[in-house]
């Protein structure tokens, strides 16, 4: 696999805008010849070459520019690093939707630190959109700032969800996940974590509530909407983790609903 040249002397959230947009961009550009897929937990959770090519792409090139960083990716890249600091890797998330002709997938990455600060990336090829946003770097899409996780009790909110129905089998989750679902004035599921937390940090979505999230699937959005002036809230409930990010209000009316199932 041939990279693509990497410009010098990039800063961290100019690297993480230049990986996902190359890691989404390889993998759009193998879309057309991927008819296999690897099921990984579930026919819903699938794996394709694609994946594994935009992990290898990021990999190499924070290997190169970022030695001494950890890495964790989606696909299997585990690299220990000296610096305190660690990739987060999710080169195409939405994976079902990738490879059956959908357009809700993307690339995504986070970098956190061992101090808590955290910086997010996504681009969405279908829309050409690149999301950055972390601490102290306000939220933008294609460079102009996003409208904000505006802050509006659930009721008057869209919500955006996805529970698995093997989990919807056990009243132990089904039952807080209908009673925050019910609690929303909509909902949508676009089926990419990453695609909906992006969105959710515009306002497109009041709040965001999913269960059982990799690192992978949350960091990214979750410095997104954190950047926007949202809130996000990690709640145990019932054996489960359940992960909640949005406008204030609506993700306090939420994580009260969970929590009236436990």
């Amino acid at each position: 696999m041939t990279s693509p040249e990497i410009p010098e002397h990039l800063d961290d959230a100019e690297l993480a805008a230049w990986l996902v947009r190359s890691a989404g961009t390889l993998a759009a550009g193998m879309r057309a010849a991927v008819v296999t897929f690897e099921e990984k937990t579930s026919i819903s959770d699938v794996v394709t070459a694609a994946d594994h090519a935009a992990e290898q792409l990021v990999v190499e090139t924070l290997r190169r520019v970022r030695p001494e960083d950890s890495i964790l990716g989606e696909e299997g890249s585990n690299h220990t690093g000296t610096s305190g600091r660690t990739w987060v890797i999710d080169p195409v998330d939405g994976t079902y939707n990738f490879f059956t002709g959908g357009t809700y997938w993307c690339a995504a990455i986070a970098l956190k630190n061992d101090d808590g600060g955290l910086l997010g990336a996504i681009y969405h090829p279908a829309e050409d959109a690149l999301w950055i946003g972390g601490d102290g770097l306000p939220t933008t899409r294609n460079g102009v700032r996003t409208g904000e996780a505006t802050s509006t009790p659930l009721d008057q909110s869209c919500a955006s969800a996805y529970l698995h129905h093997t989990y919807l089998r056990d009243p132990a989750a089904a039952e807080p996940y209908m009673a925050a679902v019910l609690g929303a004035a909509t909902y949508r599921t676009w089926g990419s974590a990453s695609c909906e937390l992006a969105a959710t940090s515009a306002g497109i979505f009041g709040v965001w509530f999913q269960q059982g999230l990799p690192e992978w699937d949350w960091l990214p959005g979750k410095a997104l909407v954190e950047a926007a002036g949202g809130d996000t809230a990690v709640v145990q409930l019932n054996g489960y983790r359940w992960y909640v990010a949005g406008g204030k209000a609506q993700v306090a009316d939420a994580v009260a609903l969970l929590q009236s199932r436990a």
